[in-house]
């Protein structure tokens, strides 16, 4: 089975646009129960979304894996009814209470197993894979060897983000004293306009912008640099890595779009012939064309311990 090529999709017509691009699988969802989306999708307009992915040959998710707090509960068994009836594929969590409140609501819904910066061991994903998920989406931090030992380890689907920014700081709340006084050293904001958007500077790293995010869930500091394991894609297919996700936050649908062909290129031609397969730099131009130039390509973790 051809690897997954998976990208968070904010509206109708990015999820056409995402899939004409090459993307095989779209994450969607409503701001009041998914994190970091790049558009909210209103439970009205889910069985439009899945619809039109299905009808282009994609799967839909629906990402359902933001912190809750007891108000927001009420309305989750009603959501994830709609969710089911929408046909949507999978629903994507990381809170128990999404899982207890899914076999209530939805009881043959799949279940994607999100823990965010925890996905880190084999022995947690299982603990899901028992409760009936059926996939686990790792942890950015786990380098390419733990990648490997992770689906060696486990008997169902893991997922990997390839390509983008990651967030390396959440709180719930609508402000960043709480990131200031977790650094426990100096740090500025730097606001740059609608068009830019907002940084954090830190004291030690007066070169390096954390872009600022915040939604209706909370205060979300991304990285200062974008992952890109273009190249490295051979390695994560051949570790078995079932579903491949470009983090399109912050990035123009141009950009998105791009990313997309890039990779899609990359993995036709590694599933057409694995033994002969040969990286093509042509793969790269699109992306070094519409990068942020402040912004620098790196293998995240790919390779090491830690890049922050």
């Amino acid at each position: 089975m051809k690897t997954e090529l998976l990208i968070a999709a904010g509206s109708i017509s990015q999820i056409k646009a995402y899939i004409e691009a090459g993307a095989s699988a779209v994450l969607i969802g409503d701001a009041r129960f998914g994190a970091r989306l790049p558009g909210s999708i209103a439970e009205s307009e889910l069985g439009e979304a899945v619809a039109c992915a299905h009808a282009l040959g994609a799967k839909a998710y629906i990402a359902a894996a933001r912190l809750l707090r007891n108000h927001e509960l009420p309305a989750l068994p009603g959501y994830l009814r709609a969710v089911a009836e929408a046909g949507a594929d999978a629903v994507v969590f990381g809170d128990p209470a999404v899982w207890m409140a899914a076999r209530e609501a939805a009881p043959d819904m799949a279940l994607h197993w999100n823990a965010e910066m925890t996905g880190t061991n084999s022995a947690s994903a299982s603990f899901w894979a028992k409760r009936g998920a059926s996939r686990a989406v790792l942890a950015r931090e786990l380098n390419g060897e733990e990648i490997a030992d992770f689906k060696r380890s486990v008997g169902f689907e893991v997922q990997v983000q390839v390509h983008g920014m990651t967030n390396i700081y959440y709180s719930q709340r609508n402000l960043l004293q709480s990131y200031m006084d977790y650094l426990g050293r100096e740090a500025s904001l730097m606001d740059l306009g609608p068009s830019e958007g907002r940084f954090l500077i830190e004291s030690e790293r007066p070169d390096e912008r954390l872009p600022v995010y915040e939604d209706d869930s909370g205060t979300h500091v991304m990285s200062a640099d974008d992952i890109c394991l273009l190249e490295a894609l051979p390695e994560l297919l051949e570790a078995g890595v079932d579903s491949l996700y470009i983090e399109p936050l912050l990035k123009t649908e141009a950009y998105n779009v791009a990313v997309l062909r890039s990779y899609r290129q990359a993995i036709d031609a590694w599933h057409r012939d694995p033994g002969n397969f040969s990286f093509e730099e042509d793969w790269l131009d699109p992306i070094r064309e519409l990068q942020d130039p402040g912004r620098e390509l790196s293998f995240g973790f790919m390779y090491k311990e830690q890049v922050y």
